[in-house]
């Protein structure tokens, strides 16, 4: 940080250069192209592939408002497909069934850092001839059947805020490619459409990543693969000590799937998920719900039309009443993961 205040370059430049092909060489792509943040990774991703009015992008209704916000902010429609049972992603037999002429892109969600789906939306939008984004925004560092998300669309967008598993210490986002064409696309767009000082080939947006933050991370992504691992020593704990329990649900792993545990997802049946939510928080643990509110039940766009009245997609909306996340983060301790387990097996009248 003192390096960066002394250099006077706050944006961009040579930390942000060397954070991008830091990941370049980690993930297994060409390019890296570092922005302000994960949604605005997603607007630059959409634009660049040309998204606008008059086109429609398939994608899930479970997911942080951000992903459809971006298609939104395009102009263009979403048009909202149900999630699969187990891993709650986009299903891609329902994307196959729901495009149309209109169709001009698949964005999908590594939801919770599972990669589970990624492989079979790539198969689907390469038979169509579409553009697969991924907002992988929880899974940087995941990876299906050894290749790293991210790579498999053509263009993966991550999140580098606090929480995530490489966080920094402020909003901060990632674009990567592997096509020449899209990735200057996406540098132009980043700047305003620049090509040079004052030349502006594209409407574009400030989408720049400060050089703080690319210090930051430059610091932190060598420490990664130990994030990750001790984030899957404490989901795989989970697993074990609350597997056995009579109206939770852990989450179900996908085979070839390596993924970042970003949230660590419960499923609480017959109704009682708020009432377990009271008892860890009397416990001084605390919850969140990953989402409450599915994106097609969203005020914001039943105002505007685009939403679908409730009932539409079933299984992301008995999931929407079910879901609460635990605490799961590389430093948690293993007394304080036993506490909450404890506190969740006496709920549920196990000792």
């Amino acid at each position: 940080m003192a390096r960066v205040v002394e250099s006077g370059r706050f944006i961009l430049g040579p930390e942000v250069e060397r954070f991008e092909a830091a990941v370049c060489a980690r993930l297994g792509v060409r390019h890296a192209i570092a922005v302000s943040s994960g949604s605005d990774a997603l607007v630059c991703a959409l634009h660049a592939l040309d998204v606008g009015p008059e086109h429609e992008v398939i994608t899930t209704p479970f997911s942080f408002f951000a992903t459809v916000e971006a298609i939104l902010r395009v102009g263009a429609r979403p048009r909202f497909v149900d999630v699969c049972e187990d891993t709650l992603e986009l299903d891609p037999e329902q994307v196959d069934s729901a495009l149309s002429e209109r169709t001009r892109a698949i964005l999908g969600v590594e939801l919770y850092g599972e990669p589970g789906r990624v492989e079979r939306l790539a198969e689907v939008a390469a038979r169509h001839g579409l553009p697969l984004v991924e907002d992988a925004a929880q899974a940087f560092g995941a990876r299906f059947r050894g290749r790293a998300v991210g790579s498999f669309g053509a263009l993966g967008c991550f999140s580098f805020q606090p929480t995530k598993p490489l966080g920094a210490f402020g909003d901060a986002g990632m674009v990567v490619a592997s096509d020449d064409g899209l990735a200057e696309r996406c540098r132009q767009i980043r700047s305003h459409g620049a090509t040079a000082k004052h030349r502006h080939a594209l409407i574009g947006g400030n989408y720049r990543m400060d050089a703080l933050q690319a210090a930051i991370l430059n610091v932190k992504l060598p420490q990664l693969e130990e994030y990750l691992r001790l984030r899957a020593h404490h989901a795989l704990a989970y697993d074990q000590e609350l597997r056995e329990l009579d109206g939770l649900t852990t989450p179900r792993r996908v085979n070839d799937s390596t993924p970042s545990y970003s949230v660590y997802t419960v499923r609480v049946r017959d109704g009682r998920r708020n009432e377990l939510a009271k008892a860890l928080d009397a416990a001084g643990i605390d919850t969140a719900i990953h989402y409450p509110v599915p994106l097609h039940r969203q005020p914001a766009l039943l105002d505007r039309g685009l939403g679908l009245p409730a009932g539409s997609l079933p299984v992301v909306e008995g999931a929407a009443e079910e879901v609460l996340a635990v605490p799961i983060y590389p430093e948690l301790a293993v007394a304080d993961r036993r506490r909450i387990t404890g506190v969740v097996r006496r709920f549920f009248g196990h000792h």
